[in-house]
């Protein structure tokens, strides 16, 4: 890179060693080229790792750092965040595809927009027979919005960096797993920090089998704890509570009927 890079994209990458060199290549064509990436392993079972480190050695903007144990989401991006010296901070998955204007759409974003420090956008959802849904972004997030669902796609995001350090990254308890990021949101609408979603897609989720376990009972309990501490935290009216119920709701409906509702989702 001639110039310096001002974004710094973190990844916590596990057992994703047949998809993360499709990752990576959508980042190399990024049509915005000033950044570098952390990829921190979290106990891997496969050689992700060793996928990694090669990949690095021909990458000089690539590091590969890792965890003693299997840490999870939270605690493999707070080390991430050691490493951050720009002014901008973006996520990324292994399993995922960034699609080539990402980051030159959210750069542009925030340089124009000082008064956000959150820019993220809609996502792609796509398995092993391509895509199958695509979402739509919202624009300027409020508060309000956070009664329905996290209001932020976690991984197209890009923040600045002063939010990051304001709130103390991601916090750490099992009761987040899963979840973090849409704590991490409450923490910054709550430090005073506010987000905007572009409209169109930037992003391509992998959302396939796999994905559909990881939404178990305990990622849905873990839900409704953090929207009811989230919605304390931002002050919302009595009746938002209700909405804690949903998680729990969802999480007895069979996998065969939600499957069916989620790619019918539009």
């Amino acid at each position: 890179m001639s110039e310096s890079p001002r974004i710094t994209v973190i990844m916590g990458i596990y057992n994703c060693a047949d998809t993360l060199i499709e990752a990576l290549e959508s980042l190399e064509a990024q049509t915005y080229k000033r950044f570098k990436v952390v990829l921190c392993d979290d106990g891997s079972k496969d050689n992700t790792l060793e996928v990694a480190q090669k990949w690095a050695e021909t990458h000089p903007n690539y590091i590969v750092i890792q965890n003693e144990y299997n840490m999870g989401l939270n605690a493999t991006l707070n080390h991430c965040l050691e490493y951050v010296d720009t002014e901008f901070v973006a996520r990324m998955d292994g399993d995922d595809r960034s699609l080539p204007h990402r980051f030159e759409q959210e750069v542009k974003f925030l340089d124009e927009h000082p008064e956000y420090a959150i820019i993220s956008g809609p996502m792609y959802y796509f398995d092993e027979q391509g895509v199958f849904m695509s979402g739509k972004g919202s624009g300027v997030v409020t508060k309000r919005d956070f009664i329905a669902g996290t209001p932020f796609c976690h991984a197209p995001c890009m923040i600045r960096r002063e939010a990051y350090k304001a709130v103390k990254g991601y916090s750490v308890d099992k009761k987040l797993l899963r979840m973090e990021d849409y704590h991490l949101w409450f923490k910054m609408y709550a430090a005073g920090y506010r987000g905007y979603m572009l409209e169109e897609p930037i992003y391509e989720m992998r959302d396939d089998r796999n994905a559909t376990v990881r939404r178990n009972w305990m990622t849905r309990k873990n839900e409704a704890y953090v929207r009811y501490v989230g919605y304390k935290m931002l002050n919302l009216p009595w009746w938002a509570y209700i909405y804690c119920l949903r998680p729990l709701v969802l999480a007895v409906i069979p996998a065969c009927l939600y499957n069916y509702l989620h790619k019918r989702k539009r």
